[in-house]
């Protein structure tokens, strides 16, 4: 409908509004009704001037006190914030300290106080690469790795402004110093364990005294070598000590073959010469006592102890040869007596056997018999012959 449609009352335009004037509605007569009915909403009362002036004032403190409440409940909720087990939350007040807050659900007045929230079971890492002089006045180059957690929150946030900025300053002044006082080999080869927990201790003894909240958990050398310009003359330095080690190694090999074998060898003559130093003593004690029981036995029987020495002796002798030669008292010729032939030639084999290991007793009496008889027979044919001359 437009709004000089003919039909209205009094035969002129129609208003679209439902009223009966004339021309454009009035938009601050229509701003006044839809105060009222607010007004009335909430409460307002009064018609006319002072009915509007009254319901507008209304609406005004009504529309502030919903948006005040609206305000503060926001901002009650925003205080809320929830703390996991492994977190602390510092509260500072205007910047000043509060309080530490446990895990759990927690409430602070946003706004006023400020809540920093620190993971104290978490293992954080940094790393530290320098490069150094030893105390052998060697340039090195270590690259280190570290491990740790915040043990105290307060410490962590408040003492110190930058903490892990601190942590790098002193990793590499605790790294240089354990280093500078360090030859070399130490550093590079089976020195880096030791190299690392020393780091540590020192490390650990800064972090406390600058009162950072930091606690070390674990320290690793990662790699330690020489700069990449005296690298070839390092290899050879490596290789000259892997071939020392390797000679090292084998004389202590063959020392450890040829030692025990030569205290073998010295104890068995050690052995040896008790065991000859026995026989003797006993061998010696033994003829010593013979001795002492034949001269009893001289003692006692002249006659049969010199002739059982003689047939011994006899035997001795004879036993070793095979031959004997005899000089003949009173002639000029000497006898030669073959004894492996004058043995008995009915002992077959055993005499055989005896002309090799010696002659039995009874074979060497048979002999010395036979020896006496042509004994006699040769002086007897001798004193004849000088009786007939």
């Amino acid at each position: 409908m437009s709004w000089n449609e003919p039909g209205g009352g009094n035969n002129g335009p129609r208003d679209p509004w439902g009223g009966n004037n004339q021309g454009p509605p009035d938009l601050d007569e229509a701003l006044k009704k839809l105060q009222q009915r607010l007004g009335g909403f909430f409460g307002g009362r009064g018609t006319g001037g002072g009915g509007s002036a009254g319901a507008g004032g209304g609406l005004s403190g009504a529309l502030l006190g919903v948006v005040a409440a609206g305000a503060i409940t926001v901002w009650a909720l925003m205080g809320f914030y929830q703390l996991d087990e492994q977190e602390r939350a510092i509260v500072l007040r205007f910047g000043e300290y509060q309080g530490t807050m446990q895990p759990g659900l927690q409430w602070n007045p946003p706004l006023i106080d400020e809540v920093i929230k620190v993971n104290t079971t978490k293992i954080r890492a940094a790393q530290v690469r320098e490069v150094m002089l030893t105390q052998d006045e060697n340039i090195v180059e270590v690259t280190m790795s570290l491990q740790y957690f915040i043990e105290n929150p307060e410490k962590f946030v408040l003492e110190v402004r930058d903490p892990e900025v601190s942590l790098q300053h002193a990793a590499q002044s605790a790294l240089r110093h354990v280093v500078g006082d360090s030859t070399m080999d130490l550093v590079l080869t089976e020195g880096r364990a030791a190299l690392a927990i020393d780091v540590r201790d020192r490390l650990q003894g800064y972090l406390d005294s600058y009162g950072t909240g930091i606690r070390l958990n674990k320290i690793n050398i990662d790699e330690s070598k020489p700069p990449a310009q005296v690298q070839g003359a390092f290899d050879d330095v490596i290789k000259a000590r892997e071939d020392e080690e390797r000679v090292k190694n084998e004389a202590q090999s063959y020392a450890n073959g040829i030692v025990p074998e030569a205290r073998g060898r010295a104890q068995r003559a050690l052995e040896e010469a008790t065991a000859y130093r026995q026989q003797v003593t006993a061998q010696a004690e033994g003829e010593a006592s013979r001795f002492s029981q034949l001269l009893e036995e001289y003692a006692k029987a002249p006659d049969v102890t010199r002739e059982r020495l003689y047939l011994d002796a006899m035997q001795d002798v004879m036993s070793s040869t095979g031959k004997v030669l005899v000089d003949v008292e009173g002639g000029n010729n000497m006898m030669y007596l073959p004894l492996d032939k004058l043995a008995p030639s009915g002992a077959g084999t055993a005499a055989s056997g005896s002309s090799r290991s010696g002659l039995s007793e009874r074979d060497l009496r048979d002999i010395t018999e036979r020896l006496k008889q042509e004994l006699r027979r040769d002086i007897e044919v001798n004193d004849t012959r000088r009786g007939g001359r």
